[in-house]
C-alpha cells in the first residue's frame, strides 16, 4: 500500500475567491463549502485526469467570481490519485474523515471511480464521477453515486452506428483490454451493437494494460483478419499511442475507432505521422462555434497557457457547474443528503459537453456522443451522434 503521504502531489490544494491554489496541507476559510476533487494527476491516467482537474478548479473560480453558492464561496480540497485504487480509496477516505467535504468529484477510469465511490457511499457522501463512463457504475456503489458524462454503452453504440452506417463498414476487427472494467464493458457493447446491425467481426483478441509488445496480436490480425475495414481497439490512453504507432509502422493503414480512452494527445506525440484515421467517440469538440464552448476555450487557455488538451477538460468544468447547479437548488447546502437529492434532479444543465438530466431514477444523463478524427496530429470533429 502506499503512504497516503504520498498522494500530496498537489497537496491539498484549496481555492478560495481570489486565492490562489495552494500545496501542503492548507486549510480553508470560515464558511467556504468543502467540495473533494479526486483527479490521477500521476501515472496512467493523467493525460485524462490533468485537464479534468484543470477544467474543475476553472469553474470554481468563475463560480466564485461570480458570488459562490448563495454568497458561499467553494472551496476545493484537491488529492492525487496516482492511478492508484489504494490511493483513491485512502484519499476519498482522507477527504471525508479530516477534510469534512461534503461531496467528492472527478476521475475518468471506472475501476479508480468504483474504488473512491464506495467509501462515499459508506459515508453517506455524493460522488460524481466527471469521466467515468460505466453505465452501471451507480449500481455497483450505491444512490449517492452518479455519472456527469454518458454510460460506455452509449459511446459504444455511437462507435458501431458511426461505421455502420456513414462509413458502410461491415466487417470489423475488435482487440480489447481485459485489464480494466471499462475497456471489457465498451467490448462488450460495441460488438453487441455492431453485430445487431449487421456487422461481422472476422477476428478478436486480447491484451493486458501496459503491454510492450503487440506484435502477437498484430500478427493473428495479418494472418486472420484480412477482411476487415477497420480496427476498434477498447484501450485506456497509456496504451493508445503504442498501439496505434505499432499497427502502423507493421503497414495496417485501416480506419482504427475507440472510446474517449483514446481522447488522449498521447496518440500523436507516441505515433506521431502515423497517427493517422484514428476516430474517437468523445464527450465534445472544441471545435464546436457554440459560445458556450468558445468561451470555455479561451478561459481556460488564458488560465493554463494553451487550449484544452481533450474533452475531459469540458467534462471537469461541467462536473463543477453541476455540482454549483444542485447546491444552489438544495434545501440545504451543507447537508449530503439534500445535495445528493439535488443532483438527482438536475433537468436541462447546459454544459460544454451536452446537456445534463436524470430521468426516472437513473444516476446516467443520456447525451450525444462527438466523433473527433485525429488530422494532422490534431483532433477535428467528423460528427455527432445519438444513438
Amino acid at each position: 500500500m502506499k503512504k497516503v503521504q504520498k498522494t500530496l502531489f498537489l497537496g491539498m490544494a484549496l481555492i478560495l475567491l481570489g486565492s490562489p491554489v495552494f500545496a501542503g496541507g492548507s486549510k480553508q476559510g470560515a464558511g467556504g463549502i468543502k467540495v473533494g476533487a479526486l483527479f490521477n494527476q500521476t501515472g496512467g491516467q493523467s493525460s485524462l485526469d490533468k485537464p479534468s482537474y484543470n477544467g474543475f478548479l476553472l469553474a470554481a473560480e468563475e463560480i466564485n467570481a461570480a458570488g459562490g453558492i448563495n454568497g458561499t464561496p467553494i472551496t476545493v480540497v484537491a488529492y492525487d490519485g496516482e492511478t492508484d485504487q489504494t490511493a483513491c480509496a485512502n484519499n476519498a477516505r482522507r477527504m471525508i474523515d479530516v477534510d469534512k467535504v461534503i461531496v467528492v468529484a472527478g476521475l475518468s477510469d471506472s475501476n479508480y471511480a468504483l474504488a473512491a465511490g464506495q467509501i462515499c457511499q459508506a459515508s453517506k457522501i455524493p460522488f460524481v464521477t466527471s469521466g467515468a463512463t460505466l453505465p452501471t457504475l451507480p449500481d455497483l456503489v450505491g444512490d449517492y453515486a452518479f455519472l456527469a458524462p454518458f454510460g460506455d454503452d452509449i459511446q459504444a453504440y455511437a462507435c458501431a452506428d458511426y461505421f455502420l452506417k456513414e462509413k458502410k463498414f461491415t466487417k470489423g476487427y475488435l482487440l480489447t483490454d481485459d485489464s480494466m472494467e471499462f475497456t471489457t464493458t465498451l467490448a462488450r457493447f460495441f460488438k453487441q451493437r455492431f453485430e445487431q446491425g449487421g456487422g461481422a467481426l472476422v477476428l478478436e483478441d486480447h491484451y493486458m494494460n501496459k503491454d510492450p509488445d503487440f506484435s502477437a496480436q498484430i500478427d493473428r490480425f495479418l494472418a486472420q483478419a484480412r477482411d476487415a475495414q477497420f480496427l476498434f481497439i477498447s484501450g485506456v490512453p497509456d496504451d493508445a499511442g503504442p498501439i496505434v504507432k505499432q499497427f502502423r509502422d507493421r503497414g495496417v493503414t485501416l480506419p482504427i475507432i475507440s472510446g474517449d480512452g483514446f481522447d488522449t494527445p498521447l496518440i500523436a506525440e507516441i505515433a506521431g505521422a502515423q497517427s493517422y484515421g484514428v476516430f474517437v467517440a468523445t464527450h465534445a469538440s472544441l471545435e464546436n462555434p457554440s459560445a458556450k464552448v468558445q468561451n470555455f476555450v479561451k478561459n481556460y487557455t488564458a488560465k493554463y497557457g494553451n487550449p484544452p488538451e481533450n474533452a475531459f477538460a469540458a467534462l471537469g468544468y461541467d462536473t463543477m457547474y453541476l455540482l454549483a447547479d444542485a447546491l444552489k437548488r438544495s434545501s440545504d447546502a451543507g447537508n449530503p443528503t439534500a445535495l445528493r437529492d439535488a443532483i438527482a434532479a438536475t433537468s436541462g444543465l447546459n454544459g460544454v459537453t451536452g446537456t445534463v438530466t436524470y430521468r426516472n431514477g437513473s444516476h446516467v444523463p443520456n447525451k450525444s456522443v462527438t466523433i473527433n478524427e485525429i488530422v494532422d496530429r490534431k483532433f477535428v470533429f467528423r460528427t455527432e451522434v445519438t444513438p
